[in-house]
């Protein structure tokens, strides 16, 4: 037993042995494969990231031509972006919704349809008007060939009477039957377009059931639901809507402020003016006056004033609070505001512009995460930014205290916009 034992024993596997060195193989795989994985983890980053510049970024920005005989604020003024164009949608009756079609921020066209109505009655008004016009026009044709058989019959009792065949009675009883269906075939003539009319009208009715954008724009408000009732005045209780929805024409925005009464002098028509909307403090946009209201408030002692922008940008938006500053200007260096201005500028941060190459300035304009260098002709500096004339179109990004090390062509993301 002693011997057989022993050699069950030699047959035994040793375990230790086996996880001792396999162990050791794994720990060496597991660390070549950390290894493997770091390397590619740092290689994606680099390439992801690590060769990118991070850069503050600003908006070229177009500029009136006004205002570059303008200098010094000669007054500032609070106000609101409002719309030359609005209108709350509603419908000419009163009657039930079954179709809305539009939500906030929709753009629509002018005639596309907003919503529908409930049209049963107007069809139903429809067809019978077209019915009874149907009849009149039928009425009409009978009374023409009876018309027609009571000439001839007028006209044959006239020979007979001229051959002393037939009584002079006969004939003028056959005359004034002709005369009273030619009478009746005015009436009927008339009854068959007083028909053609009210068809007219219950059409239009039933047209008024599709309720239409009065012009081209975006809807800022959605005011009923399809199972509302709607009517184009107030109705009592609370449960009738006066309106579809608002639309405004984003083409007809200006800006208007009250002005006091004791500083009017100080504006004048097509001076040039400054905006800041209270949304955007850092973006100055460029605008003028269109005119002042000849009327005033005896309530505030202060002149309304419209300003309108020189150009239009999507972040103005309807009821923004808005601040103003009226240039002072030179009268025979600014066009009027009607005159198409023979130049236009382009306004970036002055920090923006970087030494050339060559002789003159340039600035980094980002495209498609790439920096590019482009020569730019400076018209001046004022206030902290700078007019250009070439290089820089309107709404570019451009690189704001470029870092030394940019170079044209670089990987830039920005960091402030």
């Amino acid at each position: 037993m002693s011997e057989k034992h022993d050699r069950l024993k030699e047959l035994r596997i040793d375990r230790a042995d086996i996880e001792s060195t396999g162990s050791g193989g794994g720990s060496t795989l597991a660390i070549v494969a950390l290894v493997l994985v770091g390397a590619a983890a740092a290689a994606w980053w680099w390439l992801r990231d690590g060769g990118t510049t991070e850069v503050r970024v600003a908006r070229a920005e177009l500029v009136s031509p006004r205002a570059l005989a303008s200098s010094d604020a000669v007054l500032d003024a609070s106000g609101y972006v409002t719309a030359r164009r609005r209108a709350t949608v509603s419908s000419k009756f009163t009657g039930k919704i079954v179709d809305v079609g539009i939500e906030e921020g929709m753009r629509v066209t002018e005639g596309q349809v907003l919503a529908r109505l409930d049209d049963t009655i107007q069809t139903r008004s429809l067809a019978l008007a077209e019915a009874q016009l149907q009849s009149a026009r039928t009425a009409l044709a009978e009374t023409e060939v009876r018309l027609r058989e009571a000439g001839l019959d007028a006209e044959r009792l006239r020979k007979l009477v001229e051959g002393d065949v037939a009584s002079q009675s006969l004939l003028d009883t056959a005359e004034a039957n002709r005369d009273a269906l030619k009478a009746r075939l005015e009436r009927q003539g008339d009854d068959v377009a007083v028909a053609e009319k009210t068809v007219s009208l219950r059409q239009q009715e039933l047209d008024d059931t599709v309720i239409r954008a009065p012009f081209a724009g975006v809807v800022v408000t959605k005011n009923a639901q399809p199972g509302e009732m709607i009517s184009p005045v107030s109705a009592g209780g609370g449960f009738t809507r006066t309106g579809i929805g608002t639309v405004v024409d984003m083409s007809s925005l200006e800006i208007e402020v009250d002005v006091n009464e004791a500083y009017i002098q100080r504006v004048s028509d097509g001076q040039a003016v400054e905006a800041t909307l209270d949304a955007y403090p850092d973006w100055r946009i460029s605008a003028y006056v269109i005119t002042a209201v000849p009327t005033a408030d005896r309530q505030k002692a202060t002149v309304r004033v419209r300003v309108g922008f020189d150009q239009l940008d999507p972040r103005i938006l309807p009821d923004m609070g808005v601040k103003v500053a009226f240039l002072s200007r030179d009268a025979d260096q600014v066009a009027p505001a009607e005159t198409a201005p023979d130049r236009s500028f382009v306004a970036v941060p002055e920090a923006a512009i970087v030494p050339a190459p060559g002789e003159g300035d340039s600035v980094f304009v980002v495209r498609e995460g790439i920096a590019e260098l482009r020569t730019v002709s400076v018209e001046t500096r004022r206030s902290g930014r700078a007019w250009l004339t070439d290089g820089v179109e309107s709404g570019e990004t451009v690189v704001v205290d470029p870092p030394p090390s940019l170079t044209a062509g670089d990987p830039v993301r920005p960091t402030d916009s």
